[in-house]
């Protein structure tokens, strides 16, 4: 399954349980495409809080469910918004079209109707989040659509108590993509990403995303806290995943427009 936590973000951070010896990928392509499609569930669903942090300090809260579900054409994912008023009710879908660009369409409450998200607008902020659309789609961005190099190994942040790492430079094929190239650093141990820097049109660094409160889920080693700060902004958000449930039954009916606009399945 390649669509797993929405908001684990970019690399997928769900990871089997590996034996002490088993073998490890060794190309850049290869350790990027584990990464993201290990997971052997069919469904995914969570409830998770999200923090957002201004740039002078105040906080505010959203709690939101997703579920995420394999399809014959790929993976599909609906958000929706819980709580607070001013956002309950607001829904986003997502559905992958492998080779190329997520289709996307979100529901607010305001407007009455759904909209779908043009390729245009995938650098624009995700209901007022630290994420944009296209981070949002790229938690199962098909790993073919970049060109991968291993830059080198070496521990998370430099910290020789950091987890060991692959780190890898990851350069879309497609100009028009939101960002000119994406570093992560990706354990060697779980195949989980830790750590993913962000890069403009003009190669300045403007976010990063860090991972990390992994715990056990039902044989998965699940990452529970994902972190996307704006440089330039001084804000975050970050997502506090509170329930996980792997292959529980979803119906076809929530991955649809009709969905999003009722928030009942057909």
């Amino acid at each position: 399954m390649k669509k797993i936590i929405l908001f684990t973000l970019l690399a997928g951070a769900v990871s089997a349980l590996y034996a002490q010896n088993a073998p490890r990928p060794v190309d850049a392509l290869s350790i990027v495409r584990e990464s993201r499609d290990r997971i052997k569930a069919d469904t995914t669903s969570t409830r998770s809080r999200m923090v957002i942090k201004a740039k002078n300090g105040t906080t505010s809260e959203r709690l939101i469910d997703q579920y995420s579900k394999d399809g014959p054409n790929g993976s599909r994912t609906v958000i929706v918004f819980q709580q607070p008023a001013s956002v309950a009710g607001t829904r986003f879908l997502t559905m992958e079209n492998p080779g190329k660009a997520d289709d996307q369409w979100i529901f607010l409450p305001g407007l009455g109707k759904v909209r779908r998200i043009a390729a245009s607008e995938g650098s624009g902020s995700f209901v007022g989040t630290d994420f944009s659309y296209d981070d949002i789609a790229s938690t199962n961005r098909n790993a073919d659509l970049d060109n991968h190099t291993l830059l080198r190994e070496e521990n998370l942040n430099g910290n020789a108590a950091g987890a060991a790492c692959y780190v890898i430079q990851s350069v879309p094929k497609d100009s028009s993509y939101q960002y000119s190239k994406m570093i992560l650093w990706i354990a060697k141990d779980t195949m989980i990403t830790t750590k993913i820097e962000l890069y403009d049109k003009r190669n300045n660094l403007v976010k990063i995303a860090e991972m990390s409160g992994q715990k056990e889920v039902q044989g998965w080693l699940t990452v529970m806290v994902t972190k996307m700060t704006t440089l330039a902004a001084e804000t975050s958000t970050t997502i506090f995943v509170d329930i996980i449930k792997y292959d529980d039954p979803i119906p076809e009916g929530v991955f649809t427009t009709s969905y999003l606009e009722t928030g009942r399945p057909r």
